[in-house]
């Protein structure tokens, strides 16, 4: 199961489920802001280009899930903006406002039919492999406990927006459910990125990052700030 951690120094050891500190130390390690929004969402104001810049620039986080809110535009242009990087893996990924609460779908490039219910989100994702994760779930767009009806597979347990105890409530949920738990820092604007992070045992293949995520071979970590260069 994942673990919660902040982060005090660069060099903290590792640890994931079903590894011990010695072979955890040998592993890929990728660390990865799961939740990230460009100015293609109407409530945020980060340009893409940004985005890269940081993230080329950051010592430790080199990937980022791009989660607009249900248009795949912002990710398009920061994978192609990423793609003169070789340090920077850039995830496909939407947030999707579905009926009963947001959901966030890793590892497809389109949207599904309407209506958005949870099912038909949950399906059409299980048709191309995505990753579905339930984000913030006790905020009000949240599915909070009707998590437990969905076949979902990772919460989101550390949201950089959120207050301490709905960040609680949520790494509850995850470890009642057995669900993997991951971070993302839910940045609308420049200084809430990298605020939250989740350290995946992956390399930088996005197929491998979103399979190590479902077996739950994660760690959140809060940085409790932002880091900019």
């Amino acid at each position: 199961m994942f673990q919660h951690q902040r982060r005090t120094d660069q060099n903290h050891a590792s640890h994931f489920k079903g590894n011990s500190a010695e072979s955890t130390e040998r592993a890929t390690l990728i660390r990865a802001d799961l939740h990230v929004h460009t100015d293609y969402s109407p409530d945020a104001s980060i340009h893409p280009k940004t985005i890269v810049n940081h993230l080329h620039a950051h010592p430790f986080i080199k990937a980022v899930a791009i989660t607009d809110h249900n248009t795949f535009k912002g990710y398009h242009r920061v994978h192609k903006l990423a793609s003169a990087f070789e340090d920077i893996t850039v995830i496909p990924g939407v947030e999707i406002s579905a009926v009963e609460g947001e959901l966030i779908v890793l590892g497809i490039t389109q949207l599904p039919p309407k209506p958005w219910t949870v099912k038909n989100v949950i399906d059409f994702a299980r048709e191309r492999n995505g990753l579905i994760i339930v984000p913030h779930p006790y905020r009000a767009q949240g599915l909070g406990d009707q998590t437990r009806r969905f076949n979902v597979d990772a919460v989101e347990v550390l949201n950089g927006n959120d207050p301490r105890h709905l960040n609680k409530m949520a790494e509850k949920l995850a470890k009642e459910t057995g669900l993997p738990g991951v971070a993302g820092s839910d940045a609308h604007k420049i200084n809430k990125l990298w605020t939250v992070y989740t350290e995946v045992e992956a390399s930088s293949d996005i197929q491998e990052i979103l399979s190590a995520i479902l077996k739950g071979l994660t760690r959140v970590v809060s940085t409790r700030k932002s880091i900019h260069f």
